[in-house]
């Protein structure tokens, strides 16, 4: 009976390691504070090998500081975790030489050129046949024939393709990128993502932190972070579905002069104007319909065409944004 038992809890031993040896990334509870201040409160993130994951919230939510915490650039005041199986408190050197981190701002040297740029990084990593490696990057994203140009005479979207070779030479297991797209072009920001599947396709693991909706659509994982907390967490499609929000479409002469009249409703999460359309939000049909029909008599409005329609992920993020109520985190 013994041995049955022994057994049974090495089995189980071995179930729970594999559990966790599934997740690249694995934290729980994460806190951080400034002075008195919490910037992040007890966030819980699981990433699994080659997942792309996207990180959204409005500005302040304490996106980057997670990103930090995670890499070991900023130590948790609370919380524990693994990244590629390594302890994000006790090993924090040795996570950052394996993980590939592009900051907001572009941060190489404006006076060197792309490949001086790539040397430098190549010397810092001690990659081996790095003039190899740095030419097999240069035509990899498309910079070989810019590779004698100066990065601060580079436009946004090649400044993006520079970091993201420095950041990607390595070989890192895992992608943390914070913003990358930010003022670039809608092509740059179309093959920068080509770029991130790719690298997933590798193997590799990438959070990416973004604003831009079309972008989290890319992504196999959302977490929603709001000042502070992580709110939601999932795919598109199950981020929709918890979310049990309604959305009305209206279409027609005069409908745009119907978004403040029902933004006044305590009702509605949210009306917006997309395009030639109005949506309107809330988590109850019947009340938004009676609000639309009182809002179109108030103002004598008749010729618009309402038809309910799916919720998009900018609906549901507008929503989850305002009910928050705001950054409420303040000094303690």
């Amino acid at each position: 009976m013994s041995d049955k038992i022994a057994m049974s809890h090495e089995a189980a031993k071995s179930e729970a390691n594999e559990m966790n040896q599934q997740y690249v990334i694995d934290v729980k509870g994460l806190v951080k504070r400034f002075s008195k201040k919490v910037a992040v409160n007890g966030v819980d993130l699981q990433l699994k090998k080659g997942e792309v994951w996207g990180f959204l919230g409005p500005n302040g939510s304490g996106k980057t500081t997670v990103i930090r915490m995670i890499c070991g650039l900023l130590h948790a005041d609370e919380g524990s975790g693994t990244c590629l199986g390594l302890d994000i408190q006790k090993q924090a050197t040795t996570i950052r030489r394996q993980t590939g981190y592009m900051t907001q701002k572009f941060s190489f040297w404006n006076d060197l050129t792309i490949r001086e740029n790539l040397e430098f990084v190549a010397r810092l990593y001690q990659i081996k046949n790095k003039r190899k490696v740095i030419n097999d990057t240069l035509i990899k994203l498309g910079l070989f024939d810019r590779q004698k140009q100066l990065a601060g005479a580079l436009s946004g979207g090649w400044k993006q393709r520079l970091a993201l070779a420095a950041v990607t030479m390595h070989k890192p297991k895992i992608l943390l990128l914070d913003e990358p797209t930010a003022g670039v072009d809608p092509q740059a920001r179309r093959d920068f993502w080509d770029e991130i599947h790719r690298l997933s396709m590798d193997g590799m693991t990438v959070l990416v932190s973004t604003h831009y909706m079309d972008e989290a659509q890319r992504c196999d994982q959302i977490a929603y972070l709001a000042y502070g907390e992580l709110i939601i967490k999932g795919s598109v499609k199950e981020i929709i579905a918890q979310s049990d929000l309604y959305t009305i479409k209206g279409t027609g002469e005069g409908v745009r002069a119907l978004m403040h009249e029902l933004k006044t409703f305590e009702f509605v999460e949210q009306a917006s104007y997309f395009g030639s359309a109005l949506h309107v939000s809330g988590h109850n049909i019947d009340l938004l319909k009676q609000g639309i029909q009182q809002a179109q008599t108030k103002l004598g409005i008749k010729t618009i065409d309402w038809q309910e329609v799916p919720p998009s992920l900018e609906d549901v993020f507008i929503a989850l944004t305002q009910r928050t109520g705001g950054d409420k985190r303040g000094f303690v």
